[in-house]
Order: C-alpha cells, then sequence, then structure tokens
C-alpha cells in the first residue's frame, strides 16, 4: 500500500522543488501561463520578501512513496489580524494532483499549523496574501489568466469543497471590447464628471518616481482601508512592488486623478504581459525577455489592476473618469481589450461601472473558508 506523506521543506533543493511542482500539474493546460521562476523564489523567500517581516509562513510538499503530489502554504498575516482584528490563518500555492485523500490532507496539515498558532479559521487561496495572487479560479478556464492573476485547474474547487472548506466571497473578472465601451453616452458621463467636479487626469511622472510613489501608496492604503479582507501594504512591501512593476510599467496607464491639483484617486493597469509569456515553457528570465520584445504586437489587452478613491471623493465619479481614461489612452496605444480585475461580488459601484461599460462577466475567482 503506497504511504502519503507531508513535510515541511526544509532546503533549497526542496524550494525548487515546491515551485517546479507547477509544471507538473499544468503540462497538458494549453491557458497556463508558466510563472517566472525567479518571480516564485522572490515571493517565496521568508528572508528577503517584505511581507514575511511582519508575517509568518510555511511550505509543505505531500509525497507519495517519495513521488511529490502536492503542495501547500500556511499563512499567518499578523497585519491582517491587527487591521480587522482576527485570528485568521491563510493557505496558499496550493498545487495537486486530482486525489481528494492528498487534498485532504495538505489543507488539514495546514489547519493544525495554524491552529497551533492560535488561529481560529482558515481562509484561502492567498498566495500569500491579498496584495499578491488572490482566489480560486472556478470559471472561464478556457481563457488566459491576465498578467499577475492566478490559474488552476477546473477540479481544484472540488478538491476543496471535498476537504472541509466552503466560499466565502466570489470575485469577478470582467472582459471590455472597444466596440462596446465607447458609447457617446459614456464619454457624455465621463465629461460630466470632469467638469461637475473639477477633475483632471495625469499619468504618472516616471522623472519624480520615488515621489510619485509616496504618493500613490497613500491613495491606495486611503482608498482601500474599508474594502474587505484589505490590509493595508508597509512602506517597504510597496517600495519592493515598485520596484518589480517599474520595467513594465506603461506610463499612460498608470493615472492620477485630481481636484483641484489635489490627488484623490489613482489607477493601475498594466498591458497583459501574459499573453507573451506564454511562450516561456520553463519559466526563465532571458527568454521571458525575449518573448516579450518580440511579441510585444500579440499583446491586444490591459488590465485594470488597481483603482482607488479616497473615501471623501467616492461618490464623486471619479472611478469612472478614471475608467473612461484608461480605456481611451489604451485603445489610442493599440489595446483594443481591457480586463477589470478582480472585483468583489458585493462591491455594487465597481459591478455597476463596469456594467455600464457593457463589462462581461468572464471569470469569477472564490475564496474559501473553514473553521479551525
Amino acid at each position: 500500500m503506497s504511504s502519503l506523506s507531508i513535510r515541511p521543506i526544509a532546503s533549497k533543493k526542496e524550494t525548487e522543488a515546491f515551485i517546479r511542482f507547477a509544471w507538473e500539474i499544468y503540462r497538458d493546460s494549453p491557458a497556463w501561463v508558466p510563472p517566472l521562476l525567479m518571480d516564485r523564489r522572490k515571493l517565496m523567500d521568508r528572508k528577503g520578501n517584505p511581507f514575511y517581516s511582519h508575517s509568518e509562513a510555511e511550505f509543505f510538499l505531500a509525497r507519495r512513496d517519495e513521488k511529490i503530489v502536492g503542495r501547500i502554504g500556511a499563512i499567518v498575516n499578523r497585519n491582517h489580524n491587527k487591521e480587522h482584528a482576527d485570528k485568521l490563518g491563510f493557505f496558499g500555492f496550493f498545487e495537486c494532483i486530482d486525489d481528494q485523500s492528498v487534498a485532504t490532507a495538505l489543507v488539514q496539515t495546514a489547519r493544525e499549523w495554524l491552529r497551533a498558532r492560535g488561529m481560529t479559521a482558515l481562509r484561502g487561496p492567498a498566495s500569500p496574501s491579498v496584495n499578491d495572487e488572490y482566489g480560486l479560479l472556478i470559471d472561464g478556464f478556457q481563457h488566459t489568466p491576465a498578467v499577475l492573476m492566478p490559474y488552476n485547474p477546473p477540479y481544484y474547487a472540488r478538491l476543496l469543497e471535498g476537504a472541509g472548506l466552503a466560499k466565502c466571497k466570489d470575485l469577478y473578472a470582467y472582459l471590455m471590447r472597444e466596440e462596446n465601451v465607447f458609447s457617446p453616452k459614456f464619454a457624455r458621463v465621463a465629461e460630466l464628471v470632469r467638469k461637475r467636479e473639477d477633475l483632471t487626469v495625469r499619468p504618472i511622472n516616471m522623472k519624480d518616481f520615488k515621489n510619485e510613489i509616496k504618493l500613490i501608496k497613500g491613495l491606495y492604503n486611503s482608498a482601500w482601508q474599508h474594502n474587505w479582507g484589505a490590509v493595508p501594504m508597509t512602506d517597504d512591501e510597496f517600495n519592493a512592488l515598485a520596484k518589480d512593476l517599474k520595467p513594465v510599467v506603461v506610463p499612460e496607464l498608470v493615472l492620477i486623478a485630481e481636484h483641484k491639483g489635489v490627488p484623490v484617486g489613482f489607477s493601475l493597469s498594466l498591458p497583459d504581459l501574459n499573453i507573451a509569456l506564454k511562450h516561456n515553457k520553463k519559466g526563465r528570465l532571458l527568454p521571458g525577455l525575449f518573448h516579450l520584445m518580440t511579441r510585444k504586437k500579440e499583446i491586444k489587452l490591459v488590465r485594470i489592476i488597481v483603482l482607488g478613491i479616497i473615501p471623501e471623493k467616492i461618490k464623486s465619479g471619479a472611478g469612472s473618469l478614471l475608467l473612461y481614461e484608461t480605456g481611451k489612452r489604451g485603445i489610442e496605444m493599440g489595446y483594443p481589450f481591457g480586463e477589470a480585475s478582480w472585483v468583489l461580488e458585493d462591491n455594487v459601484m465597481m459591478n455597476r461601472a463596469a456594467e455600464f461599460m457593457n463589462g462581461e462577466k468572464y471569470k469569477t475567482y472564490r475564496i474559501y473558508e473553514a473553521s479551525l
């Protein structure tokens, strides 16, 4: 009889095996985008990633007769628990063969590790936090994931539910098409908001990148402070993210809304680099850069990653104006498609805005939860 063992990773070799196990799961998947190996290592680096300066994680590998059959991460996000007065543990980095016994054992291992640290509930997937890859894809599997969004096989939902997890919250991704979005009505509404609220929209100033990032961080933490599950990013976390994104930022797609010269909101959008990186089969950096350069013209979609308005201006319409400006500028630059993701299922304002733009809800991601 075969035996199943689950142990925490304890070496660089096992870290590499943990990362590369994904290639085993997605070997025959036409939609999966291989991640850059260097990015995965950075995400798991408990000494170098600033997330782990305030939080704790353990990464587990499941083996059956010494063959890797699954993996999971268990995370205590102390900043989340401080912000929300919770004792909530998270799981993430989940990959598993289609075997309920393996999935149940992995989830149980995470539960036990978190319970031993005083946590009372389990939520995820978060890899490792709400500010990183978040949620489990439950529909839209035929579509390639947009940049910085997760992907997984259809059977993962069945495995997690079989392991005792239940729906906590759904997140939506909307697809926008040039021919459907820019109606005369939308243009009129955008101009009305601009004049009525005395708003201007400008791109990020890359020559003053350090100060612009400081400004955007303040807007981000203010705008998201009341959102479900949101956790303010520390200076080190935000600076690390900005450093990673700077080489791929398109200034015309990072927009700041101002009221009489005072910033009141911003939006961050990126060209969907995954369209090119999909061809980078081994996840190595140099071939990845080659594909980004040679397949640049194939990238026709922009992902709207973050859009936030400070609480005092949330009802001003500044969000709609930023969506309009993002779409308008994106089309002018040769991107006829856009993805707005992710949007909480109960975020009435953003769902209405996406629907007003004739957005197609074409992917759903689920957050699961269970009592410990």
